[in-house]
């Protein structure tokens, strides 16, 4: 029993470790070709997480153009025994104005698995202050307010999405672009110092 723990705790450990590693790669400053290159990185997987998007559901087209902006992200998460992470990228869009915000995000998953994941999540912003908010001040998201989105899934031209909050709704998709059920526990998403 006692081994047990023992293995449990040497993988928390090896795991905060490894989350660590991750944000700190993140620090090194890049070249103006480097921060365009990432840019337009970014933007790419944007354009086709939405296209995906409105394959699976032609309703979310008229939701994110009639939105006063969104956000794309892409993440990459692991999970080993009972603790899971991600680390993306991603780019905020005021429809009215055009003018693109690049973010970070990070992510804590507990419970059980093992392996590795990618999937996309794209946010859609109903009002100025609550995409200005998490444009400019970040957005965090606790397990209470991710088991709340749970309960919350909307129909018609969102059909697919979840409110995460006050006059935001959000869409989860895999790989395949096929949407799965919200999964973040414990998210966090900031504007990217780099690529600003």
């Amino acid at each position: 029993m006692h081994a047990k723990k023992a293995i449990r705790l040497l993988v928390a450990m090896a795991m905060v470790v490894m989350f660590l590693g991750l944000v700190a790669c993140s620090t090194t400053p890049i070249s103006k070709s480097d921060k365009e290159q990432q840019q337009d990185s970014v933007r790419d997987m944007a354009n086709k997480t939405l296209a995906q998007l409105y394959v699976k559901h032609a309703a979310a087209r008229d939701a994110v153009t009639r939105a006063t902006g969104y956000a794309v992200f892409s993440d990459f998460g692991f999970k080993v025994w009972t603790l899971g992470g991600a680390r993306g990228k991603g780019v905020a869009v005021n429809n009215a104005t055009k003018q693109e915000t690049f973010m970070e995000m990070l992510e804590f998953q507990p419970g059980m698995g093992l392996g590795a994941m990618k999937f996309r999540v794209v946010f859609v912003f109903e009002t100025l202050e609550a995409f200005n908010s998490f444009v400019n001040s970040g957005w965090e998201a606790g397990a209470n307010a991710m088991a709340a989105a749970k309960t919350k899934t909307e129909g018609g031209a969102l059909a697919g999405a979840v409110t995460v909050s006050k006059g935001v709704k959000m869409y989860q998709l895999n790989e395949e672009g096929l949407i799965v059920g919200v999964s973040l526990t414990a998210a966090k998403y900031y504007k990217d110092k780099e690529l600003n």
